[in-house]
Formats: structure tokens, sequence, C-alpha cells
């Protein structure tokens, strides 16, 4: 079958399906990180190019509900971060893209992305997974939107992983105060990497789908 993964550089989801002999290409605005079938520009360009299945990615900066704090009207950051009316125009911005997926006149479609504003601004998700579900000792809370495809079912139910408290109080999961360590870019390609075994358990049970 004829798969779209949409936002994705890192090829892992990509792979994992074409592992299993599906006809499969990676989108995003980035180069690729391993060889393999990739369109490097907007997903829009070919989202309307007769695709079975779409497992998009969409950029999450703007819809977390981590960057609330940001949308009220407040003296401009140093980190360049955007606040006040320019962040909410970027978050409306975010809303558009994301509902262009969501519309896409493709028949199986499955959406993911952090807790964030979509819940309120669309619907709230299918379901919610985590890395320990699927074999990761780590906690990531990653919504699912699906349109025509069941619920992921977890594989290999592991621990939660460590934590890392910081002198604030505030709680942070290991693996990701880790990547805080590293270059702006590599941290944000850290965190934005789909686990392997979530990419296993969505080949294995959605591709099985495809092939019936």
């Amino acid at each position: 079958m004829k798969i779209l993964i949409a936002c994705e550089f890192s090829g892992t989801v990509r792979d994992t399906f074409a592992a299993l002999g599906h006809d499969v290409t990676s989108c995003d605005l980035e180069p690729t990180e391993k060889p393999g079938k990739h369109y490097q520009g907007s997903v829009l360009d070919i989202i309307n190019d007769g695709w079975d299945l779409m497992i998009a990615h969409p950029p999450c900066t703007y819809l977390t509900v981590t960057g609330n704090k940001w949308l009220k009207d407040q003296p401009a950051r140093k980190s360049g971060a955007l606040v006040g009316a320019e962040r909410r125009a970027a978050r409306g911005e975010a809303k558009e893209f994301f509902m262009l997926l969501a519309n896409a006149p493709i028949e199986r479609i499955a959406i993911e992305n952090p807790i964030g504003a979509m819940s309120t601004l669309w619907r709230k998700p299918d379901q919610v997974i985590q890395p320990w579900q699927f074999g990761h000792e780590a906690s990531k809370s990653t919504c699912l939107w699906l349109k025509n495809l069941p619920l992921l079912l977890p594989t290999n139910i592991v621990s939660k992983g460590e934590f890392v408290e910081y002198k604030s109080g505030k709680r942070c999961t290991k693996w990701y105060a880790d990547a805080a360590k590293e270059t702006p870019e590599m941290r944000a390609k850290i965190r934005n990497r789909t686990f392997q075994g979530i990419a296993d358990a969505m080949a294995n049970q959605w591709g099985g789908i495809l092939k019936v």
C-alpha cells in the first residue's frame, strides 16, 4: 500500500513500514537522516497523490499547553521566542496546518502530537499513549487523532523510567532532561523522534490492516 509519513525527518516510522513491504514515503522540510524514500518540502505539495494511509507529526511548538503562558501580551523575550499577538498568530497558523492534515483526502489518517491546544481547538484525541507501553523506559504523553484506524494496542509494558527534579520543584522525565544538554537543533531532533517501539506497533497493527 501507498503510505505517507508526514513531517518526519528521522525515517523511523517510514523504514518500519517499508520493512513490511509497503510503498512508503516520508516528507519534511529537512532532509531525511537515513537513506530512504523522502520528499524534502511541504507535505501539502504531495498530500493529494493518492495515499492509502498518512501518519502525520505536525509541528507542536505553538500548540503545546506548556506555551500557553506566552500567549498573553508581555515584554519581548531575550531568547527571541514569540509572545503576545505574534504567538497567538503562530498558534492560529499551526492549527490551520494541523487541520489541513486532518481533512486530507486520505482514507486512513493518524495524527500525532503532545498534549496541547488541539484538544480544545478541535476535539479530544482518540487515545493517549506512552513509550513505556511499547518497551521504552520513558514517559512522554503522546496524543493520537485517528481516522478509520483502530486504537494502538500496547505491546510491552515496562517501567515509566527515571525522572529528574529541579530546584524549582519542577519534575521532568530523564531522557527529556538529558536532551537539554545538546545543541538547540539536536535537542529538538531528539525530542521529536518517534520511539522505535511505537513505530513497530504502528507498522504491525495498522500495516496489517492495509495488507488485508
